[in-house]
């Protein structure tokens, strides 16, 4: 992972900034319609663990906890299905993150669509979709360009 890759958001950052934009915008659209942030972090954990996405799963990570999320609830992020710790929204967006990621294996088929749609109202079903967009679209500029995470500070010294 030591191999230098294009920095996309230094290398073109009209584009990145449009993309940072973008995901104020999502964050201001979840708040407007009942996502909390606990839910959104939690949301964008999963997608940027399922994408592989070191980096991003640190900034959110570092979210959640501001929000609020307990360290036993991040542990169990990835084995949520068999997991009791989430609420039935959790667990629904937790599936609509996904569906998303996962898209071009079955898109948002009808079944988690109508499980998904009973939970959430209409408002809600499109803020958590839209932070799934935004979060993959964040995951693929950092895999690509192999951003690091490095060692905290904290860990270099145990």
């Amino acid at each position: 992972m030591s191999e230098t890759r294009v920095h996309l958001s230094k290398t073109e950052p009209a584009a990145y900034q449009a993309l940072d934009a973008f995901s104020k915008t999502v964050g201001q659209i979840c708040a407007a319609n009942g996502i909390d942030d606990r839910l959104k972090e939690i949301v964008m954990i999963h997608c940027s663990q399922l994408n592989g996405c070191a980096y991003c799963v640190r900034i959110h990570v570092d979210r959640a906890v501001a929000a609020g999320v307990d360290t036993d609830v991040l542990t169990q992020i990835s084995t949520w299905r068999e997991s009791g710790v989430f609420s039935d929204r959790e667990r629904a967006a937790l599936e609509l993150a996904e569906a998303f990621t996962f898209i071009s294996e079955d898109g948002v088929s009808d079944d988690v669509y109508d499980r998904v749609g009973s939970v959430f109202t209409e408002k809600e079903y499109a803020a958590l979709s839209w932070a799934c967009v935004s979060i993959n679209a964040f995951n693929r500029i950092v895999i690509a360009g192999r951003y690091p995470v490095p060692p905290r500070a904290s860990q270099e010294q145990a």
